[in-house]
């Protein structure tokens, strides 16, 4: 039994790219900023320590607190953050796994590793809350079994973040919006009065656009999958956009299987007219930062995003 754990944990790992789980909210530094500024910043971010990037958003080092507890020691604040900081940063680049990002952890003890594209910029970081984040959504959140997953579904989680297990008011959401047709044409109507929406609110365009993307296709799913009449809810805060659909249709009986790319249920005359094509899933996981699935066969689907500001 052992042996089978391992096995599917290595399977599970062995496809998860940096970039799925990276944080790209990133706060960084440039060199003309003071430790004593770094410090401010630490402070009101609640973080730990910042990548310094050159003009060019290339990583030239990280100021940690302990580096600015070193210059507490010393009176040294007020120098630039050049004095301090550690040079020849170990970065992760957006095509490493999830193995390779625990390899790091393990060989080099820091608490964050910047995250940097081909071209060597900062597009990212990685803490050990995201490394934990990956791996329990791998080895259960994303997928809560048996009767742990009956439990789940039928406690308080329904009026809570999967995300971020924090209460939500529905009725106080900012967006709303009932699914109650079985139409596959109309699919899209409530995307569309989303995005409609935000963009009344002069939210980023290309933000609403992503959001838009995503939520479409988990308005889709609804129509096409669920049997059942869904919601729709959107929460807007000052430093994300959450996006919650329900519903209490057939179910997904194998999450696994529906994040693949290919990978559906959908009947033959769905396809005819150009839906079902096994994209859903795995576009909303692409267009969104974050994102949980809860569902049981016969108990519905709750999709919940993450769209950062």
């Amino acid at each position: 039994m052992l042996t089978e754990i391992l096995e599917k944990i290595q399977k599970a790992f062995a496809n998860i790219k940096v970039e799925e789980f990276m944080t790209m909210d990133v706060t960084f530094v440039r060199l003309n900023k003071t430790v004593a500024q770094v410090k401010e910043i630490l402070r009101l971010k609640r973080i730990s320590g910042v990548p310094v990037v050159d003009d060019a958003n290339h990583v030239i080092g990280i100021l940690s607190i302990e580096d600015i507890i070193k210059c507490l020691e010393i009176g040294k604040l007020t120098d630039k953050v050049s004095e301090h900081m550690t040079r020849n940063v170990i970065c992760l680049t957006t095509e490493m796994t999830l193995q390779d990002a625990i390899k790091h952890f393990d060989r080099y003890k820091y608490g964050r590793f910047p995250v940097i594209d081909e071209h060597g910029k900062l597009v990212g970081i990685v803490t050990k809350n995201d490394i934990l984040a990956a791996v329990a959504t791998k080895l259960g959140l994303i997928y809560l079994h048996d009767e742990r997953r009956k439990e789940v579904l039928d406690s308080d989680i329904l009026s809570r973040s999967l995300i971020t297990g924090e209460e939500i008011d529905k009725n106080g959401a900012d967006f709303y919006f009932k699914i109650d047709y079985f139409d596959v044409n109309l699919a899209g109507v409530g995307a569309a009065q989303l995005k409609k929406f935000l963009m009344k609110r002069e939210i980023d365009e290309s933000l609403v656009r992503r959001i838009a993307v995503a939520t479409y296709e988990a308005e889709a799913n609804v129509v096409i999958h669920s049997g059942s009449e869904g919601e729709m809810y959107c929460f807007i805060h000052n430093d994300g956009i959450i996006v919650r659909i329900e519903d209490t249709g057939k179910g997904i009986e194998s999450i696994e299987l529906a994040m693949r790319e290919g990978y559906s249920t959908a009947p033959d005359y769905v396809r005819e007219l150009g839906f079902g094509a096994g994209m859903g899933l795995p576009n909303m996981k692409r267009f969104s930062d974050k994102m949980v699935v809860l569902s049981e066969k016969s108990k519905g689907v709750i999709v919940e995003m993450v769209f950062y500001r």
